[in-house]
C-alpha cells in the first residue's frame, strides 16, 4: 500500500467508548478516522464524504450492522466493509456476509494488531481493485484505440494500394502507349509498313489467347509483335518501297539482319529482353531454313512462331513479299500450304480456326406463292402489282380475308404472285 496516501475509515457503533477504542487503535498519520453512532448517521456522512473503509458493529438499534453494510454495498460498492460481532452473533454474521458482500468480520473483543492488519489489508485490496479497474479501463481504451488505428491503417493501406494500383495501371498504359507510338513511327517510312505492325500484333494476340498463353506471355507477345520490324529502321526508303521478292543478293543480306538489329536496339532495356528474343527469332522457319540463326521446330520460341504466322498473313496481303497482293482467303490457303514447312503446324491450325470465315447468317425471309399463304404471315418486303403499283407494304400481317383478296387479284391476272414473307423461328427459307 502507498503509505503516502491518506485513507479514510468510518467506525460505526452506538456505544461511545467502543468508538473511542476504535479511534485509538487506528490512530496513524495516513488514516483519517470518522465515527458515527448509528446507521442513519453513517449513511448521511457517506453521502457527503468519501470513505475507503467502514467498520460497523453488528448490534445497533433501529439499523443493525448487517443492514447498514448492505446499504453501503448498494450505494458505495467500492467501499471496503468490515463487521464487528459478538460471540452470539455467528448466524447473523453469516447472513450479513452474504447480504453485504463483506470483506472481513472481527469478533469482540478485538485484538488491536489484528484490527490494524485487517484495515491495512482491506485498504490495500481496495487500492489493488481500483488499480485493476484503472488498468482494465486503460486496456479497453487502448484496445479501442488500437482497433481504430488498425482500421485507419487498413483504410490507408487500401487507399495506398489503390493509388499504387492506379499508378501501376497508368504506368502500364503509358508504357504500352510509348511502344505503340514508337511502332507508329515505323509506319512513317510508308509503303507496306503502314499499319503492318498493328495488324500483326492483333492477329498474334488472338492466336496467343486461343492457345492459352499466360497474361505475361501475351504482354511479351504483344510488345514483340508491335516492334518486330524495328530493325528495318536502318534500311533505306528505296529498299522498303519494293517487295522482298525483288531484293537483289546485297539487299537481301541487309534485310536478313533486321531481326538482329531489332534485338540489339532493345539491349539496354531489361523489361524488353523477353520480347527482344522473339523479335530476333520471328523469321526463323519451322524446317530450319530461316534466319538469322537457322533454328528449327521447338528451338524457336513459341512467341516467335506465332508472330511468324501473323506476319506472313499480313505480308501476303500488303504486298511486302510480292507485288501481287493476296486476298485474306488466298493468304489463308498459302499459310495452310506452309504448315509444317515454314510455319509451326500447331500455330497454323489455331490461326486457321480463329480466322475461318463466319458462316452467313440464316435468311430472314422466303418467297411464298398465294396457295401457300397462311394467316399470321408477315410481309418482309412491299408487294407490288405486275405493273409496279404498291399493293401491300412490308410489315403487313396477313389475315384470312386479306389472303382471299390476294388470291382473287391473282386469278384476274395472267402472272402468278410471289410474296416475300418473314421466316418464323426454326423455319427454313
Amino acid at each position: 500500500m502507498n503509505t503516502a496516501a491518506v485513507h479514510s475509515v468510518l467506525c460505526v457503533d452506538d456505544e461511545a467508548h467502543i468508538l473511542s477504542a476504535l479511534r485509538r487503535a487506528l490512530r496513524a498519520p495516513d488514516l483519517q478516522v470518522h465515527t458515527a453512532n448509528s446507521g442513519a448517521e453513517a449513511l448521511a456522512l457517506l453521502a457527503k464524504t468519501p470513505v475507503d473503509l467502514v467498520i460497523s458493529d453488528m448490534r445497533m438499534p433501529e439499523m443493525d450492522g448487517a443492514a447498514l453494510l448492505e446499504q453501503v454495498q448498494l450505494a458505495h460498492p467500492d467501499t471496503v466493509r468490515v463487521l464487528l460481532t459478538g460471540q452470539a452473533d455467528h448466524r447473523d454474521t453469516i447472513a450479513a456476509i452474504n447480504r453485504g458482500s463483506l470483506y472481513r468480520y472481527l469478533q469482540k473483543p478485538w485484538d488491536d494488531a489484528e484490527l490494524k492488519q485487517v484495515v491495512r489489508q482491506g485498504l490495500e485490496r481496495r487500492e489493488l481493485e481500483q488499480e485493476r479497474r484503472r488498468l482494465l479501463a486503460l486496456t479497453q481504451t487502448q484496445n479501442e484505440q488500437l482497433r481504430e488505428n488498425t482500421a485507419l491503417l487498413a483504410q490507408r493501406v487500401a487507399e495506398r494500394t489503390a493509388d499504387l494500383g492506379r499508378a501501376h495501371e497508368e504506368l502500364k498504359r503509358t508504357y504500352m502507349t510509348s511502344i505503340q507510338v514508337f511502332s507508329s513511327l515505323m509506319e512513317l517510312r510508308g509503303g507496306w509498313l503502314v499499319g503492318h505492325s498493328r495488324r500483326v500484333a492483333d492477329v498474334a494476340w488472338r492466336i496467343g489467347k486461343a492457345m492459352g498463353c499466360s497474361d505475361a506471355d501475351l504482354q511479351t507477345l504483344l510488345i514483340a509483335s508491335l516492334l518486330h520490324d524495328i530493325g528495318l529502321i536502318a534500311l533505306p526508303d528505296t529498299l522498303l518501297r519494293k517487295p522482298v521478292g525483288r531484293f537483289n543478293e546485297a539487299e537481301m543480306q541487309q534485310y536478313r539482319q533486321h531481326p538482329v538489329e531489332g534485338e540489339h536496339s532493345l539491349l539496354a532495356l531489361d523489361s524488353m529482353q523477353a520480347s527482344a528474343a522473339l523479335i530476333r527469332a520471328h523469321h526463323e522457319r519451322f524446317d530450319g531454313q530461316g534466319f538469322p540463326d537457322g533454328r528449327r521446330g521447338a528451338e524457336i520460341p513459341m512467341g516467335a512462331r506465332i508472330i511468324a504466322v501473323a506476319d506472313t498473313f499480313d505480308d501476303l496481303q500488303s504486298g511486302a513479299l510480292v507485288e501481287a497482293r493476296a486476298t485474306a482467303a488466298e493468304a489463308r490457303t498459302l499459310i495452310q500450304r506452309a504448315r509444317g514447312v515454314q510455319l509451326d503446324p500447331e500455330v497454323v491450325d489455331v490461326f486457321l480456326h480463329i480466322t475461318a470465315p463466319a458462316p452467313p447468317p440464316p435468311p430472314t425471309w422466303r418467297l411464298v406463292g398465294t396457295a401457300d399463304l397462311e394467316a399470321g404471315m408477315v410481309l418482309s418486303a412491299d408487294l407490288l402489282s405486275p405493273r409496279g403499283h404498291l399493293m401491300l407494304t412490308a410489315g403487313q400481317a396477313l389475315s384470312e380475308r386479306l389472303i382471299q383478296r390476294i388470291r382473287e387479284f391473282e386469278s384476274r391476272n395472267p402472272e402468278p404472285l410471289l410474296l416475300q414473307v418473314r421466316c418464323r423461328p426454326g423455319e427454313i427459307a
